[in-house]
């Protein structure tokens, strides 16, 4: 063992920890009972410290090496690509901090803007890691999306991320400017190229379909990106939310009782209305299942305790908008409510539905 700590450069105390919980168990013992590490073993280990040292907690750790449905590959594209962005992210820093020092020499007043332009990495870059605990495909929210893309051979995904809800037996393109996402799509999946929504470098009516899940909120400019989606493809599919229904902020416990902020958050965020306009689309509401497989925002509406676990909360965008403040006082006050039990006496209805209208609504264009 002590020979494995000093390649790893940790402690035998280190080892051992990871032993007693689980994590990094060697399989088998010396003649003399001391712990021997099996290539697979040292293999485990390095996943496991190449996650802490980029910052995952062991919990998070444990959640990621234990992926079923990722081999020692796919952990090295996952890493390789959650370094890439770290350094592309220092080096953009670095061109910001230049930038302000050179017009700083010259007297040149600085806006506030230009003060944060060295922090302004995408969202996706900052949750992006924890997405491969929680963040799925879901069957029956994929069958209603890929029911929807009709005949369609060739598909762009815009905002592709890790690659979820696209379909198997079509050729599909994907699009994604975070490097992070991009390192943790599996072997095997569809080319993807480093770029905008905004900006997509393809022909007119390059694809039969473009479709976007889940990922409009997060583009600089929803309403230029759906119009590229449209410039490039004969139709388009984009699964998005609908503020435009009275009371729409009241329709999630979560957001109605715990978390207002969110109606913050989605304030500057085009109207469904808007939205299908742009494209010239139809709209169909996508209900959630009550045991959704994709740890969307929405997805544990009958399963309240989920929002407890941090694990849970990182792989959704809503908890890094809002801020650390609203989501203490928010998982707070939910735990005193489901320890009281004063959840179940609000909420207790939804334990007879299999499915919820919580917002996610499908454009058809």
């Amino acid at each position: 063992m002590g020979h494995v700590a000093g390649l790893a450069g940790v402690s035998v105390r280190t080892l051992h920890h990871y032993d007693e919980i689980g994590l990094v168990r060697p399989s088998a013992r010396t003649a003399v009972g001391y712990r021997a590490y099996s290539a697979g073993d040292v293999e485990r280990l390095r996943e496991v410290l190449a996650y802490r040292r980029l910052g995952f907690g062991l919990r998070e750790v444990a959640e990621l090496v234990g992926d079923p449905s990722a081999d020692a590959v796919a952990h090295l594209r996952r890493l390789r690509g959650l370094l890439l962005e770290r350094r592309d992210r220092a080096d953009a820093m670095v061109a910001a901090i230049d930038r302000e020092l050179a017009a700083r020499a010259k007297g040149v007043e600085v806006t506030p803007e230009e003060q944060l332009e060295m922090l302004g990495a995408r969202l996706y870059d900052v949750i992006g890691g924890a997405y491969p605990a929680t963040r799925r495909t879901e069957p029956r929210i994929a069958a209603q999306i890929w029911d929807a893309l009709g005949d369609a051979r060739t598909v762009l995904n815009v905002g592709a991320g890790t690659g979820s809800y696209e379909p198997a037996d079509r050729d599909v393109t994907a699009v994604e400017p975070s490097a992070v996402m991009r390192g943790q799509r599996p072997a095997g999946s569809a080319p993807c190229v480093a770029a905008a929504a905004e900006s997509l470098p393809f022909g007119d009516r390059s694809f039969d379909v473009a479709m976007a899940v889940s990922t409009v909120h997060h583009w600089r400019d929803p309403i230029a990106g759906l119009r590229e989606m449209r410039r490039v493809a004969r139709r388009v599919v984009v699964l998005t939310f609908d503020t435009d229904e009275p009371g729409w902020r009241d329709r999630f416990w979560l957001t109605r009782d715990y978390l207002p902020e969110f109606a913050v958050v989605l304030a500057e965020f085009p109207s469904l209305a808007g939205m299908a306009g742009a494209i010239g689309a139809r709209v169909e509401p996508v209900p959630i299942p009550w045991d959704c497989a994709d740890g969307l925002f929405e997805a544990y509406w009958r399963r309240p305790a989920a929002y407890l676990e941090d694990r849970v909360r990182r792989a959704m965008s809503v908890w890094t908008r809002v801020g650390p403040e609203a989501e203490r006082r928010a998982v707070r006050s939910l735990g005193d409510d489901l320890a009281s039990g004063r959840w179940v006496e609000r909420n207790g209805d939804l334990a007879d539905l299999e499915a919820a209208d919580l917002g996610l609504r499908l454009l058809i264009a």
